[in-house]
Order: structure tokens, then C-alpha cells, then sequence
């Protein structure tokens, strides 16, 4: 199909680059994080400035194809045809205010900036496990962290936004001044305006502490129902992740890990060490690798191995109500199963603390959820496909029965909408908000098909 005037002529008009399909540039910059996802856009703008977006928001409503934001290309769900994508790289500023525990982010900035500049400084960020995910994309999204219990999820720490509204307005928002507004930025992300800038609340962390404690699968059982009734009794300060591996037998692995299945328990606390609590855990089985201490935001980002560049995948997420006995016991045994060779990784989050006390009203909240699963399937090339899909169908059946009511958008899958993120009114209030706000349906779906 042609490429509307419109859009051909604004590749004069931006101070930025709109790249076309033609373009050599084009097929680079379409490309989301995970290279699993195809992106086929009618373009790719990388807006200078402000004068950009006004420009491409123009554009937009001439020729009829929205506007697709992704600063950084995580979170991508389809195709992007009959779209813009727009890249949010040239809006970097990052300003840090210690004194107050504040911090102002471009939409381009990523996680990895901002816990650099906050490094011995006493505070965090309420980042998640990723340096190179957008800070922006990632709390407009809901934004599960290393910190959530403490803090609570990254849009419950969005202060305020520097949003470009559909009309060409451009200003500084707060509950204050648009709570509807800013109730739907917290968790729905872009359905609503550009968001150029945000300002988020820092966490106070005086003496951070973590525990990396590793142990056999056949521990496993044991493990899991300690950090499980741990849940009960620890403090907000206190964050636990689980992760199973389950390593392929392949010849470039180690020989330590090659073949192999364990467990992983990784706690970190906010306010000091936390000796006595993760002792309960140490005693559910035999400790194969320990290593606690002092630790620190950016050094549990060097040592996450969280891949750095895109790469393909897949994976399914699911938002727990409860973690019983029976589910855990199901879990563990289907995790060993020869056929779910596919899932090399599955991670479990402990929920509560501040997540169910949330300081800001927002449609994104887990509120009253217990836990936060995800089954990683690599993308191996030249490896069928339809393991990997039948393998995390298998996951999604066997925790459905005690799936939650809610979960939050950076766990969607890429088919998944918003519609699993809240209730029938909290959806039917961000259609109206969307309706209101985006009258001439300028900017793109995202995960609420209108």
C-alpha cells in the first residue's frame, strides 16, 4: 500500500527522522526488544522535540494512521500495521533531587541511568529486574520491582507526567490538576496522551541487603512452602523472588549447571539484614550456594543476567490468588515432566506489603494478589515452535483455577488486553477517559481494542 502524503511529507518537516519502509534505516529501528514480536509500521519517527510530536499528531489525524509509542521497544503485542511507531529516544533529561527523594525522567531514559545516579545516595529507584527497559514505558505499564512490597508498584510511585495531550497541549499533570488523567496513566499507559516526562517518588533505603540462596530441585518442595508461609510474617522491607532453571543439556553450558534443575531464592531488604527471616528458608533444605551481604541496586543489575541487547522469546504470566500446597506440589511436578523441557525458567514473586496499600488511586493495583509467576521459553533457532507454545498452555491451565482478578500490563502477554488488568467499570471508565481524551482516535489501541 502506498504511504499516505501526509506522512511523505513530514520527513521534510521533523527535526527528527520519520523513517519509511524503503529506508535503509527502517528495518533497525522497527524492531521491538523481543525479536519473537514481527512490527511491520507504516513508518518509524524519532521526534526531536515537543514540535515533533505536534507535528506527527497532526499527521496522524490526516492521514488517519495513529500513533504508536515505544521508547524503548518492550512491551510490543502486534503487528504496528497501519501505524507510527515512535521511538522516544531524544527526550533524556534526568534530573534527581535527593533532598526531597524525587526524580524527573524522559521518556527515553532507562532504568539502568537512573539506579547509576542513585547509587550510594541512600535511595532507590522503584526499578524493575531490567537496566535497559524505559523507565517510562515500564511505570505507565504498572512496573513490578525489586522493591514493590517496600514501595509498592511503579505506577503507585508516578507523582506527576509531562504529557502532550491529542490537541497539542503540552503540560505538567498531577492528581491536583487531572486525576482522571492521571488514574488512567498509572497502569494504561499511552491510551491517553504522550508522556514526554515523569516525575517518581524514590524509596528510602538506608542499608540494603540481599540473600541469594541456591539449592537442589529435589529440595524444591520444601523450599517453596517456607518462602510461601514467609509471606505471612515479612516485614515490607523484605522482597522474595523464587526462580526454578531448569538448564538443557547442551554442550556450551558448564558442566556445573549442564542438565540440570535448581532452585533460587533471592531476598533483598530495604532496611538491613534480614538474617533471622531468611533462616526459615535456609532450614527448608540443604544450601548448595550462598551468597548475603550488603548489596546495592546496580550490582543486582550486573549480576541479574538479564540480556542487555533484543533477543526472541516467549513466556506466560499469571497473577495467584493463593500458592497452596496442591499448587505447588502440581507446579514442581510438572516442572520436571521430560515434555516441559521447553520452559527453562520460571519465576515467582512475592506479593503483598505495599502493594496491597496503594498510596495513589490508579487503574492498574495487586491489591489483595498473593503471587506473580512467569515461564520463559527461549527461542532457539532451527527448534520447533509448538513445544514451547504447548509447554506454557500446560502452565496457564494448571495455575488457572487460582488465577487473580487483576494482574498488571508489563505481565501481559503479547495477545493479552488491559481487560485482565481490572474490572468491567474500571475498563468501561478508561474507555470513556480514552473516548474523552483521544476523541479522533489519534493515537494507537495499545492493549484496549476500541
Amino acid at each position: 500500500m502506498p504511504t499516505h502524503p501526509a506522512l511523505v511529507a513530514l520527513q521534510e518537516r521533523l527535526t527528527g527522522t520519520l523513517l519509511l519502509p524503503e529506508d535503509d534505516a527502517y528495518d533497525a529501528a522497527r524492531q521491538p526488544w523481543n525479536l519473537a514480536i514481527e512490527q511491520r509500521p507504516d513508518a518509524v519517527a524519532i521526534p526531536a522535540d515537543v514540535d515533533d510530536l505536534r507535528a506527527l499528531l497532526s499527521a496522524a489525524r490526516e492521514s488517519g494512521t495513529p500513533l504508536a509509542i515505544q521508547p524503548s521497544g518492550h512491551g510490543a503485542s502486534g503487528s504496528l500495521v497501519g501505524t507510527v511507531l515512535v521511538r522516544m529516544g531524544a527526550f533524556d533529561d534526568l534530573e534527581v533531587d535527593l533532598e526531597s527523594g524525587i526524580v524527573r525522567v524522559g521518556t527515553g531514559v532507562r532504568w539502568g541511568a537512573v539506579v547509576e545516579a542513585l547509587e550510594g545516595s541512600g535511595w532507590v529507584a522503584p526499578a524493575g529486574t531490567s537496566p535497559v527497559v524505559s523507565v517510562a514505558g515500564y511505570t505507565l505499564g504498572g512496573g513490578h520491582s525489586w522493591f514493590s512490597r517496600t514501595a509498592g508498584l511503579g505506577s503507585d510511585n508516578l507523582r506527576a507526567a509531562w504529557v502532550l495531550r491529542t490537541d497539542g497541549t503540552h503540560e505538567r499533570v498531577d492528581d491536583d490538576t487531572d486525576a482522571d488523567l492521571m488514574w488512567a496513566l498509572r497502569g494504561a499507559g499511552g491510551l491517553v496522551g504522550i508522556v514526554t516526562a515523569t516525575e517518581i517518588d524514590l524509596v528510602r533505603a538506608p542499608a540494603v541487603w540481599g540473600a541469594n540462596l541456591t539449592f537442589d530441585v529435589a529440595d524444591a518442595p520444601a523450599v517453596v512452602r517456607a518462602v510461601r508461609d514467609l509471606a505471612a510474617s515479612a516485614p515490607s522491607t523484605l522482597n522474595v523472588f523464587l526462580n526454578s532453571m531448569r538448564m538443557p543439556d547442551a554442550p556450551q553450558l558448564p558442566e556445573e549447571i549442564r542438565g540440570r534443575s535448581f532452585l533460587t531464592v533471592q531476598a533483598l531488604s530495604a532496611d538491613g539484614p534480614q538474617e533471622e527471616l531468611i533462616d526459615t528458608i535456609r532450614r527448608a533444605g540443604t544450601v548448595r550456594r550462598e551468597i548475603t551481604g550488603p548489596t546495592s541496586p546496580a550490582a543486582l543489575a550486573a549480576a541479574s543476567n538479564e540480556p542487555t541487547d533484543p533477543t526472541p522469546g516467549r513466556g506466560a504470566s499469571m497473577a495467584l490468588s493463593v500458592l497452596d500446597d496442591a499448587t505447588i506440589d502440581a507446579l514442581l511436578e510438572f516442572r520436571e515432566l521430560p515434555e516441559q523441557w521447553p520452559i527453562m525458567g520460571i519465576d515467582i514473586r512475592m506479593l503483598g506489603g505495599a502493594l496491597d496499600a496503594p498510596r495513589r488511586e490508579g487503574f492498574t493495583s495487586l491489591e489483595s494478589v498473593g503471587w506473580l509467576l512467569h515461564a520463559l521459553v527461549p527461542v532457539i533457532p532451527g527448534v520447533p515452535a509448538e513445544p514451547g507454545e504447548m509447554s506454557l498452555e500446560a502452565f496457564r491451565e494448571l495455575l488457572g483455577p487460582n488465577e487473580a482478578s487483576q494482574t498488571v500490563a508489563t505481565f501481559l502477554e503479547p495477545e493479552q488486553t488491559l481487560e485482565r488488568c481490572g474490572s468491567d467499570d474500571e475498563i468501561a471508565r478508561l474507555r470513556d477517559l480514552r473516548a474523552r481524551f483521544d476523541p479522533h482516535a489519534v493515537l494507537h489501541d495499545g492493549r484496549l481494542p476500541r
